[in-house]
């Protein structure tokens, strides 16, 4: 599906993931047992997660950091009953950051997964 045909939804809030890692924390866990029940909820929606990365490594790395992490939190949302033809997943490297200043508070804001979601 085209990017384009997915929006973002306010209950749906972004994750974020330490330095060069795609592990979930416990934080993010908790996020997404929510997400996995708005799923539920809206049986008729299907899902898009975007992954993210900070500026530092090369766009070749990050593009594949991006895509363990959405991987990473797809999987986790199917493990927790949403179905896999619901979630569809992509990496943007650190090619759409939401901060671009140079500091640590700013990199954490980047390394990130995000949602849109459509009507199926």
């Amino acid at each position: 599906p085209a990017r384009a045909e997915f929006v973002a939804s306010s209950e749906l809030q972004d994750i974020h993931f330490d330095f060069d890692r795609y592990e979930l924390q416990d934080d993010a866990r908790l996020v997404l047992d929510r997400h996995a029940a708005w799923m539920k909820e809206h049986a008729g929606t299907l899902m898009l997660v975007e992954g993210h990365c900070d500026e530092r490594g090369t766009g070749e790395y990050n593009i594949s950091l991006g895509e363990r992490r959405a991987k990473a939190t797809a999987n986790y949302l199917t493990s927790r009953g949403v179905a896999s033809d619901r979630i569809t997943i992509i990496s943007y490297g650190e090619q759409q950051p939401v901060c671009r200043d140079a500091t640590e508070g700013c990199w954490q804001k980047n390394r990130r997964a995000h949602f849109l979601v459509k009507p199926r």
